[in-house]
């Protein structure tokens, strides 16, 4: 666990304002100015409003209580003055009334502007047997993989053995949107409930992200880069062409059938939606509170110039999310992959942490 005390400045820090910059289209903004160090100690977040999930908050602060007490117990003065803030009506300007300290992530430009995209978990259709168009395989993880497996393009042309096959599904992209958000159901198409296909490991092969494949390409403006992006692509070229490009990424992710189970990230803590992110566990431990203003989009994904306020814990990770940058968890299905699709864009986040009173003067 990062000690945040030790590299952060006590006290308040002026940033001096450069003017302030309208929005471009994914909401990249410079109230704060250009900012100096990251995780710097603010007296208050710079910005406007409270956050709008604090019922889901809450509930994912509980899942944490009653799945990890490790977890728990490591922020626990945290979370008890975050809910006691926001009980008492969470103003930002008050945040020190709760012996909350609120530090500033600097972001991927220094100016503030941290990256958001998305993930969700998909629910697939697929069959225990081949039949039809259910005839891509979904893999569980090989009994003896100390050694290094395959790639995905030697995966894809049957280098595993067929007994690791759990399932087929209709959609080769399909099962690599589920790698990519690492776990997901599978309808049978038998009328029982959903089996859960939690991440079981990858082959250990170096990720590639197939996105900057495409940008690089000139196939997709990296203004544009989303998942729905990567579908749209999809569903315009052939098969041979989409397999083409997915095995561009050699990385390949492995799962555990398991009966109807909740949907958890790397912390195995039930995740609520849009109340858990994944982050770079090296910058952003595990249980880690953040308060976040993220870019408002409309139903056509467009930045709607607008931000929302979130409370919102780090409990996964991925293997894209490196940097000042986080993937927000939107829930399960169809819609929860539309929305998550859309989110390639940038807002402001501050790290809350219970304050350390100094006991020799207890009003600093």
């Amino acid at each position: 666990m990062i000690t945040w005390r030790k590299s952060l400045v006590l006290g308040m820090v002026a940033l001096a304002l450069t003017g302030c910059h309208r929005p471009t289209e994914q909401g990249q903004q410079y109230n704060d100015g250009k900012l100096k160090q990251d995780l710097i100690e603010v007296n208050s977040p710079n910005t406007q409003g409270k956050p709008i999930n604090g019922s889901d908050y809450l509930e994912q602060i509980n899942q944490i209580s009653q799945t990890s007490s490790r977890l728990f117990n490591g922020n626990k003065e945290t979370y008890h003055a975050v809910e006691n803030w926001l009980r008492s009506g969470a103003d930002t300007r008050q945040l020190r009334q709760f012996n909350l300290s609120a530090f500033q992530m600097e972001g991927v430009d220094n100016y503030g502007n941290v990256q958001f995209t998305g993930y969700y978990t998909p629910v697939l259709e697929a069959r225990l047997t081949q039949q039809g168009e259910f005839k891509y395989p979904l893999y569980k993880m090989p009994a003896n993989s100390r050694s290094k497996l395959p790639s995905r393009a030697a995966i894809y042309k049957g280098a595993l053995n067929k007994s690791l096959i759990a399932a087929y599904s209709n959609s080769i992209m399909d099962n690599f949107m589920m790698e990519v958000q690492g776990s997901g159901y599978v309808d049978f198409g038998d009328g029982k409930p959903l089996t859960f296909f939690g991440y079981s490991g990858k082959n250990g092969h170096p990720y590639r992200s197939i996105g900057k494949v495409l940008i690089d390409n000139g196939e997709v403006a990296r203004e544009d880069m989303s998942m729905l992006a990567i579908r749209e692509w999809a569903d315009k070229h052939n098969a041979d062409e989409v397999r083409e490009l997915l095995e561009a990424n050699p990385s390949f992710v492995f799962f555990k059938p398991e009966p109807f189970a909740p949907v958890r990230g790397a912390s195995a803590i039930p995740l609520i939606a849009k109340a858990s992110v994944a982050s770079d566990r090296s910058i952003i431990p595990a249980g880690t509170v953040l308060l976040a203003e993220i870019p408002l989009l409309d139903n056509t994904g467009k930045f709607t110039g607008q931000y929302q306020m979130r409370l919102m814990v780090a409990l996964d990770v991925g293997g894209a999310i490196k940097g000042h940058h986080f993937d927000i968890y939107h829930g399960i299905g169809k819609d929860a992959g539309h929305q998550a699709g859309f989110y390639n864009h940038y807002g402001r986040v501050w790290v809350l942490k219970k304050s350390q009173i100094n006991k020799l003067n207890p009003v600093l």
